[in-house]
């Protein structure tokens, strides 16, 4: 075990670091550092995806990179009983005025005089992003101050100010660091020590298993000597072993350093290392520091089926190891922001850590600044994700002030999708366009893909939907009317009614006899098909094993959910237990890229041409979280920030299952067995339904009978209830 002696300075800065992962809600007067909306997201985003190495060398995104505004204004109308000094803090050169009248050099502090008075503070800053901390009694900076980029003002020959201005104001960006002595640009990750369970030493090498798949930074004791070290890391032994093929390393020369203990500079992802070194070096042990974003978990799931439970807790840790300063999409490989894998890491954040700030950061890092040049992450699906993105935020959150702020950038993104359609007013991809859709062997991208339409769409429907909230009416009526076109479009144009399913593409101008999964699953939770469509879909498309498998969890969790939606639990748990129970017995400790049971050996690790090019830790592996949520403990939102909400329990074949749901106010909590079904609800309107073949009972609230053996129960903001029911 490592001894240190940690000083109470240390101990403190630690707290705090810890609170400015926080949710963002601040106490009254209490201040905060702050900055433009979005910046410090770009900002980060940029340092955290610039850090991927492959086998030693840099290798930095296939995308544009956006940068943070360098000069930022600053200011907030006060109205004070009585007058205050206030304390300034600031990320690069800045100066102060009181009602526009500048204080001379660089002040730690200044006096606001009582009564009404403006103060500001302009702001220039490169290599981080401009922000600031005020600190008085009632002067203290946070969400409600305003900032712009470009302030449009101008002084006449007379020296006059401008008495007008075209200036775009925005409240300004925050994220809880809520000490001045912890700026954003000192932002790290927390770290925890942890050991090897197995270590294999040699004369001149050392194989250590850390037990399971983790993150962080080796840390290298008792170093002697002068020579070379090198570190092959392996999400799996063999990868470890390959010391020509494995996917990261590191290379030192101890003769460079004096240090007994050497902790590596970039954290990576393993479960194995493999350290060999020459015969002039020794070395004593080898540790980690975990690195991780301190979030707790609000939801849980447990049910009488231990396999269920398993997979659970495996995608639970899976999911936990990509929440990062972002959501990622895998923690060995890329370690980038990658929209379609950021769109699932949003619906599991919703039924596990309801963490918002998050997914903010995240919506903000992918979307970086105007002018759009290409689709986010290049991908055109990914793009349309995206949107859709903000409309689910919406719908779990109920914050309008995310979309009130960055309704620009959704219109300006937004336009450049519509100004790339074709003649015929459907996206097919263009030159720089990658449409993606899966990892599928022969899977057509050629012409207008049905799945293209269809995600563009639904985009469409955010757009209307966000637009009605900044009060955008010209905005809404377009956007309403563009997606009931182009809904029209796709049934007239990929409806076959032959194959009873929508075709997968059409290719100058006619159907393709193709049939994928994808587009008929997500008309179905996207709620596009009446229900003889659904059934035909079931049948012809979902249940049939002579449409193309999907072997990416990526494209599993919505296979899966659209199953779910046709009330089909029963089956979902036999594959869930199939499908991810597989790769348990496997050997994983996380979820992950993809999954073949067909692949023997190492073929499961091999991918993009490489032998270990496949992510054994991947965010999308992570859905059973979202899936047990959602359709089995059957909670969702029926309007914005569940102010009203479903809870629709199916135990699919369990015998029992009980877990939280986490919501604005509150959790909601559920226990249902074959007998009785427990709630408490949170702070909205619940409906509990569900179906009895006995009259059901409930002492706490009337019970509704509706057709076909359904019942309904209202639940009240924050009341228990116990139904006793026979299924």
């Amino acid at each position: 075990m490592l001894s240190t002696k940690i000083s109470l300075k240390t101990k403190l800065l630690a707290i705090l670091t810890f609170l400015s992962f926080c949710s963002p809600v601040l106490a009254q007067n209490q201040a905060t550092w702050i900055w433009y909306p979005g910046d410090f997201e770009v900002w980060l985003s940029n340092k955290m995806q610039n850090r991927r190495t492959e086998r030693g060398s840099f290798f930095p995104p296939f995308w544009k990179l956006d940068s943070h505004y360098n000069l930022v204004d600053f200011h907030k109308d006060f109205d004070l009983p009585a007058s205050e000094e206030v304390s300034l803090f600031v990320e690069g050169q800045f100066n102060v005025k009181i009602d526009g009248k500048a204080i001379s050099g660089f002040p730690k502090k200044i006096t606001v005089p009582a009564g009404k008075h403006k103060v500001s503070l302009k702001v220039f800053c490169q290599d981080r992003v401009p922000a600031i901390f005020v600190q008085g009694k009632r002067v203290v900076s946070d969400a409600s101050w305003l900032v712009t980029f470009e302030d449009k003002e101008w002084i006449d020959e007379t020296g006059k100010a401008s008495d007008q201005s075209g200036t775009k104001w925005l409240n300004a960006g925050f994220w809880n660091f809520n000490s001045a002595s912890v700026p954003p640009s000192k932002f790290k990750l927390e770290t925890k020590v942890q050991h090897a369970v197995k270590v294999e030493k040699k004369q001149q090498s050392l194989l250590a298993d850390f037990g399971k798949e983790t993150f962080g930074f080796i840390k290298l004791h008792g170093l002697k000597g002068k020579g070379k070290i090198k570190i092959y890391y392996g999400e799996s032994k063999e990868e470890a072993l390959a010391t020509e093929t494995c996917e990261t390393l590191d290379d030192i020369d101890v003769s460079q350093t004096k240090k007994s203990n050497m902790t590596m500079e970039l954290s990576k992802a393993f479960r194995f290392v493999n350290i060999k070194f020459d015969a002039a070096v020794s070395l004593d042990s080898v540790s980690m520091l975990y690195e991780y974003l301190p979030v707790a978990d609000r939801g849980g799931f447990r049910c009488s089926d231990e396999q269920i439970n398993k997979i659970y807790d495996v995608s639970n840790y899976t999911f936990h190891l990509n929440t990062r300063e972002f959501f990622i999409d895998g923690i060995k490989r890329d370690r980038w922001i990658w929209s379609g894998d950021a769109y699932q890491s949003y619906l599991m954040n919703y039924y596990l850590l309801f963490d918002s700030p998050s997914v903010t950061r995240t919506l903000l890092a992918l979307r970086g600044k105007d002018p759009v040049t290409s689709h986010v992450n290049t991908i055109m699906d990914y793009t349309f994700y995206w949107f859709i993105g903000i409309n689910d935020y919406y719908q779990y959150t109920g914050d309008k002030t995310f979309i009130q702020q960055f309704y620009p950038r959704m219109q300006s993104l937004m336009d450049y999708c519509l100004s790339r359609r074709n003649k015929n007013g459907m996206m097919e991809g263009l030159t720089g366009d990658w449409v993606f859709i899966d990892w599928a062997d022969g899977l057509s991208k050629k012409g207008e893909v049905s799945f293209e339409q269809l995600l563009l769409a639904r985009s469409l429907e955010t757009m209307a939907t966000c637009a009605s909230i900044v009060n955008d009416t010209e905005g809404a009526k377009k956007y309403n009317q563009l997606a009931t076109d182009l809904k029209a479009k796709l049934f007239s144009n990929y409806w076959n009614d032959e194959k009873h399913a929508l075709v997968h593409s059409r290719v100058e101008g006619k159907q393709t006899d193709n049939v994928t999964r994808y587009a008929n699953m997500f008309a179905i939770f996207f709620n596009y098909l009446d229900e003889a469509k659904k059934q035909d879909v079931k049948k012809h498309v979902l249940l049939n094993d002579k449409i193309q498998k999907i072997t990416t969890p990526y494209m599993r969790f919505y296979e899966l959910e659209a199953l779910c939606a046709l009330g089909e639990q029963s089956y979902v748990l036999k594959e869930m237990k199939d499908y991810w129970g597989g790769m348990l017995n496997l050997g994983a400790t996380s979820f992950w890229e993809e999954y073949n049971p067909n692949k023997k050996g190492d073929e499961h690790y091999a991918m993009y041409g490489r032998p270990f090019g496949k992510s054994l830790c991947h965010a999308w592996g992570a859905s059973p979280i979202y899936l047990l949520g959602k359709y089995f403990l059957g909670v969702k939102p029926t309007s914005a920030g569940y102010q009203t909400y479903l809870v629709e329990p199916q135990l699919g074949g369990l015998q029992w299952m009980e877990g939280a749901v986490p919501t604005p106010d509150g959790d909601v909590k559920v226990y249902c067995s074959t007998k009785q079904i427990k709630i408490k609800g949170a702070g909205g309107i619940g409906t509990l339904r569900f179906k009895s073949q006995i009259k059901p009972t409930c002492q706490e609230g009337t019970i509704k009978a509706l057709a076909n053996d359904m019942y309904e129960l209202t639940l009240e903001k924050g009341k228990s209830y116990e139904v006793t029911y026979g299924l």
